[in-house]
């Protein structure tokens, strides 16, 4: 509980409590300090991934709310999320929903490698099924839009068996 109290002055960071404490004033003294989720032992395995990523979704709704109508900025390239805009080195670049969604995940953290998997819940909605190859058709045909516009693009950087990362120093 002072641990709680102590992140809570220099972070939002989601915080679960997993305890084998099973007294309701317990409960309700940790999410009162700030805790998302409080889950009693024994859980199983399954329900507590599942809270785990209940809780994510929310923190990166609320990321997600709080930058989305900011102005993306990274070297050439600038995101308008607002508008649904994209240009890079001043050309305008006409993206999909997807391709943007994506774009976006990347270029919010520059050098941050991300997963299929990460891409794919950023992109899509949890009731629709694709196949993470999915995502390499997406990133192909983004590569191919920038090039249309910049011969040398080469700011989506693939790390074969990790992901893609978004690196603002290239072409």
């Amino acid at each position: 509980m002072e641990l709680l109290q102590r992140l809570r002055k220099i972070t939002d960071m989601p915080v679960i409590f997993l305890t084998s404490k099973d007294d309701e004033i317990d409960e309700v003294l940790g999410l009162k300090l700030g805790a998302d989720d409080y889950i009693k032992k024994p859980c199983s395995q399954r329900l507590l991934i599942e809270r785990i990523r209940a809780v994510l979704r929310r923190a990166e709704a609320v990321a997600t709310n709080e930058t989305s109508e900011k102005v993306l900025v990274r070297g050439k390239l600038v995101l308008d999320p607002g508008r649904h805009s994209c240009s890079w080195d001043g050309r305008d670049v006409v993206l999909t929903v997807t391709e943007f969604l994506i774009l976006h995940a990347l270029a919010s953290r520059p050098g941050h490698v991300k997963t299929r998997d990460q891409l794919m819940d950023v992109a899509y909605d949890d009731q629709v099924y694709v196949d993470d190859r999915t995502i390499d058709s997406h990133i192909k045909r983004l590569r191919k839009k920038f090039r249309e516009v910049d011969d040398n693009f080469a700011s989506i950087e693939t790390l074969y068996g990790i992901g893609y990362r978004y690196s603002e120093g290239k072409g």
